[in-house]
């Protein structure tokens, strides 16, 4: 199961589809573009630092992804154009008056369906 206490991360997650060129054939054309179903969100940087040891693991979901699973990519060749990127920064101020700089992280999940056997 996805941790509970990273559940809040997903809140603002937009479910998108990947466009993945499959190998190219024997005769050097190229195959044909696989589909996969995807979430996008853009995290703080502190966050992904966090969730960085849960990369390319398949976890469960909960909420409203039930009866779904995900795969944070994160070096996967094959999701290359997917990889965590740059998502921009945004300047505040604490209560107290101090500046400060929160960093932000696009990354995608790949998104499954759970699939549960079914007793005979």
């Amino acid at each position: 199961m996805w941790p509970d206490e990273f559940a809040f991360l997903l809140d603002d997650a937009e479910e998108v589809d990947l466009h993945i060129p499959s190998a190219e054939h024997d005769d050097g054309s190229p195959g044909k573009m696989i589909s996969r179903k995807a979430l996008k969100a853009r995290i703080s940087q502190q966050d992904f630092e966090k969730i960085w040891p849960l990369a390319e693991a398949r976890y469960r979901l909960s909420g409203r992804f039930s009866g779904k699973a995900i795969t944070l990519i994160a070096n996967n060749p094959h999701y290359q154009k997917w990889h965590p990127s740059d998502g921009g920064s945004v300047e505040s101020v604490s209560d107290s008056g101090q500046k400060y700089t929160t960093r932000y992280v696009v990354v995608y999940f790949l998104l499954d369906d759970v699939r549960e056997p079914a007793d005979a």
